[in-house]
């Protein structure tokens, strides 16, 4: 007898050994295969090389939003708090920036993902390190991951600031630096300082805000012409960024300047684009209020208010979509939950939505149709799709949330509406209490 309690507290503890050992294997085969086509298509990873810029132009004194680099002639587009971090890449020759930057983004990519095994609560402890090692290695077939590697991106970055702060409790009086300092880099990330004020965390949203104002302010004290220049002047300037109407441009904005026939929609994706912005708010802020009903309703919360963020943004690039990664996780964390259930359509509802979700992002299809150019506005209704596919995708998981709590809360008993008062408790709390029907 005692034998056998000591054969299974030992094949207790090698299960996540072996698990591990595999997710390695599978994840060097993976980046093996990624190697390999990398070197065939060619990676120029441009947008590092403009950081590099950036960073010579404050290094030297000169005029940051003057220069043009690449064969693109592409512009400086961040504040120049953004360009000051970029000066140490100016120490290093373009070549070994190539391997630096790729194996930072690969490392950043498993933060990413233990982040957002943080954020949503699955799977258990002993079994993150394989699936981190799973992401890293996986990860990078996801067109969003694969676009960042490629261009040198720097949205692995801003996206672990953002859930690194966004999984520190509450109570912790430097909540909201992560996002402040995000969004000095780039100014969508300060989206979630609103998520944050209208869940009801007012000092974590104020402490972003000042962060914000910090990286402002060392901006004005350091570059005080370059500082005037983008925030009066160059920031208002979309065709410093890009064209529209491009299928590069994954945002409401794109699609329907796409949709339309006309590089400028107007004021029909103004209005568009505010609609969603309070629609997916709200979504979010439901999600999280409803976390007496709702298991993982801030990872809910914050993946609606993600998507919101890029859906709104006048150009959202498809490797701006990098949030595909905690959103997956999610929906891979409902499904393993759904598969303890008596009742098989909902395990089955939930793995078509993450293996769709998953084949959404692994398709590469806006780049599968004819895009070169005037093409991009000549698109007929059977190319709007696969030309717009991760709008799409964010706005089916809106509306995969809304159900979702909707569904929850009648299964409880409770008003669709939430209440102010309705409390926060953990999500363990939840899961211990067992699941809750959903009709």
């Amino acid at each position: 007898m005692r034998e056998t309690a000591r054969e299974a507290r030992r094949a207790v503890r090698e299960a996540p050994r072996r698990q591990l050992r595999k997710a390695v294997l599978i994840a060097l085969g993976s980046l093996l295969c990624y190697a390999v086509v990398r070197h065939f298509i060619g990676t120029s990873m441009v947008d590092m090389i403009v950081y590099r810029a950036e960073g010579g132009a404050v290094a030297h004194g000169h005029d940051l939003y003057a220069l043009r680099v690449t064969q693109w002639n592409l512009p400086a587009t961040y504040p120049p708090f953004a360009a000051m971090l970029f000066v140490p890449t100016t120490w290093f020759a373009v070549g070994f920036l190539r391997v630096a930057i790729t194996a930072g983004n690969l490392a950043l990519l498993g933060l990413t993902a233990l982040l957002a095994f943080r954020l949503v609560g699955w799977p258990r402890r002993e079994l993150r390190p394989a699936g981190v090692v799973l992401v890293a290695g996986l990860g990078v077939w996801l067109e969003p991951v694969f676009t960042t590697l490629r261009y040198g991106q720097i949205n692995l970055i801003l996206i672990c600031l953002v859930l690194w702060d966004l999984t520190t409790p509450d109570h912790r009086q430097w909540k909201g630096i992560g996002i402040g300092i995000a969004a000095g880099m780039k100014l969508t990330p300060g989206f979630f300082a609103v998520y944050l004020l209208l869940t009801g965390r007012i000092r974590a949203a104020f402490v972003a805000g000042f962060t914000f104002l910090a990286t402002f302010a060392i901006g004005a004290a350091v570059l005080p012409d370059a500082t005037w220049g983008f925030w009066t002047k160059y920031l208002y300037d979309s065709s410093r960024v890009g064209k529209t109407e491009i299928v590069d441009n994954q945002s409401l904005r794109g699609v329907l300047a796409r949709f339309l026939h006309h590089a400028n929609p107007g004021s029909t994706a103004t209005l568009a684009a505010g609609l969603v912005a309070v629609t997916g708010l709200a979504i979010a802020v439901w999600t999280y209020r409803s976390s007496r009903w709702l298991p993982r309703a801030e990872a809910w919360g914050v993946c609606c208010a993600a998507v919101t963020a890029l859906l709104i943004s006048p150009i959202s690039w498809t490797h701006h979509w990098i949030w595909c990664v905690p959103l997956l996780v999610l929906l891979a964390a409902e499904a393993s939950h759904e598969r303890s259930r008596a009742v098989e359509v909902r395990r089955r509802r939930w793995r078509v939505i993450f293996w769709l979700t998953v084949v959404g992002f692994c398709s590469f299809s806006m780049w599968l149709v004819p895009h070169k150019g005037i093409t991009n506005l000549q698109m007929n209704l059977f190319k709007q799709l696969p030309a717009g596919m991760y709008p799409w995708i964010g706005l089916c998981f809106l509306l995969v949330a809304a159900l979702r709590v909707r569904s929850r809360r009648r299964a409880a008993g409770q008003p669709l509406v939430p209440r102010q008062q309705d409390s926060v408790v953990p999500v363990e709390a939840v899961e211990v209490a067992g699941p809750v029907p959903v009709r």
